[in-house]
């Protein structure tokens, strides 16, 4: 293994001044910090993690809690995405990642007994159950942690705008001429509850009012629960000339149930998903869905706790707003 000595014999200076070059001190020339870092490089020099992490007490390595009940894992496209931004971003700002789970070499143990086993400096916290006491207890320790689209208090969080996200398609659907708009959403989490805020706040600003047999509660990430809820919203006597899905898999169940019965979309119904997965503009016709910014919600999640990490005494926990946009496709018809 290449040293810091070694180095130092190649230039012709002293480890001290090589340590400086590699550390970005400015009380050495820019020339031969130049030619040292570029020796180094020739030479591929590694820094010891171990004397680095002793030096800086940081280990420079991100945790990942990802926990997908849809037992998706990274097929998952949504947090997928999401989760490689996660990594390039923290690769580019110098941290390895490696994800957490409920257990240590084959015996169980807690989210916050694995982080520290792990030596992880910081934990991100995505698609999981943040109800649970394994969640709470790493929330509530000293291991920085920040979540993704939920929010405890005094933790930063990265939130993609699900208010608006709803509010979008509901208010789409209703200028395209719709009245009686279904709504198979998913189970009873803040994200759900703020995307029905968002649909009932459109239609509340129509004068459109939902009957309750056209909200359903399904499952995210689920094709066959969505299948069901379609089939029996278009089961009714008064059936929806619309229906929104929780997300864009959802839709897809919604789809093969829909082609079952002989209907078509969007002749016998208008559909709308959400995500904006590169799935919805494969599928035919192309799907009308709202896009969530997956690359800027993993970049900024990290940006957010490497910050509380490397300034915990001056980082403070907020909340962060990721935008996203409809995405027209022709899943939707005039009425």
């Amino acid at each position: 293994m290449i040293t810091v000595k070694d180095i130092a014999n190649r230039c012709g200076v002293s480890t001290a001044t090589v340590s400086k070059a590699l550390n970005g001190y400015g009380d050495i020339s820019s020339m031969t910090a130049d030619r040292i870092r570029k020796v180094a490089q020739e030479m591929h020099y590694m820094p010891n993690a171990a004397a680095r992490q002793l030096k800086t007490n940081i280990s420079h390595s991100i945790g990942i809690l990802f926990v997908d009940e849809t037992h998706s894992g990274l097929t998952h496209e949504f947090f997928s995405q999401i989760l490689n931004s996660v990594k390039d971003e923290a690769e580019r700002l110098g941290y390895d990642i490696t994800f957490i789970s409920g257990n240590i070499g084959g015996r169980p143990a807690s989210y916050l007994e694995h982080a520290r086993y792990r030596k992880c400096d910081g934990v991100l916290i995505a698609a999981v159950d943040f109800e649970s006491r394994s969640v709470k207890e790493l929330v509530e320790s000293e291991v920085p942690t920040i979540t993704i689209d939920y929010s405890f208090n005094d933790r930063s969080s990265v939130m993609s705008d699900n208010v608006e996200g709803g509010y979008a398609l509901a208010n789409y659907l209703i200028h395209k001429g719709h009245r009686k708009i279904a709504f198979v959403h998913g189970e009873n989490t803040s994200v759900t509850k703020k995307r029905l805020i968002g649909f009932y706040r459109a239609c509340s600003e129509n004068g459109v009012e939902i009957p309750e047999k056209y909200m359903i509660t399904g499952k995210y990430h689920d094709p066959k629960l969505a299948g069901e809820a379609t089939r029996k919203l278009m089961e009714l006597p008064d059936r929806p000339t619309a229906i929104m899905y929780c997300d864009d898999y959802a839709y897809m169940g919604g789809l093969m149930e829909l082609e079952r019965m002989h209907l078509s979309v969007p002749k016998d119904v208008s559909c709308v998903g959400y995500d904006g997965i590169s799935l919805a503009n494969i599928i035919h016709p192309n799907l009308t869905t709202y896009y969530q910014d997956t690359d800027k919600i993993g970049r900024l999640s990290v940006q957010k706790l490497v910050e509380s990490i490397e300034h915990n005494k001056t980082c403070e926990a907020e909340q962060i707003n990721v935008a996203g946009h409809l995405i027209e496709g022709h899943s939707v018809r005039q009425i």
